[in-house]
């Protein structure tokens, strides 16, 4: 951990977690569209995320390298959603309407 910094008031930053997360709730019952609401809350979650993790992980108060390695993590699965994102609508689902087989016949 790096030396010489004072230690971050961890009420207020409790404080602003619990505003973000009023907020969220919020969001949720908002008369507005539902990607607005979905990017909203995204943003909100990433910001308290990104408090978390400099505050309470005290990433803020490390080398840039350490912190380079703990978001690195972030972009891998954000890659991964966006390369799995379209073999969710490759093929046609229709579970409601199958065929079912035929029962086995037992010799």
């Amino acid at each position: 951990m790096a030396e010489g910094h004072r230690d971050p008031n961890y009420w207020l930053i409790w404080l602003y977690l619990f505003v973000l997360t009023v907020a969220e709730i919020a969001v949720i019952f908002m008369p507005i569209a539902k990607l607005i609401i979905v990017i909203t809350l995204i943003a909100l979650a990433i910001s308290k995320a990104s408090l978390v993790a400099m505050y309470f992980m005290h990433l803020r108060f490390e080398h840039r390298t350490l912190g380079l390695i703990a978001v690195t993590p972030l972009f891998l699965g954000v890659l991964l959603i966006f390369l799995l994102l379209p073999d969710q609508s490759a093929v046609e689902h229709r579970t409601g309407e199958a065929v079912r087989p035929a029962a086995v016949e037992k010799h």
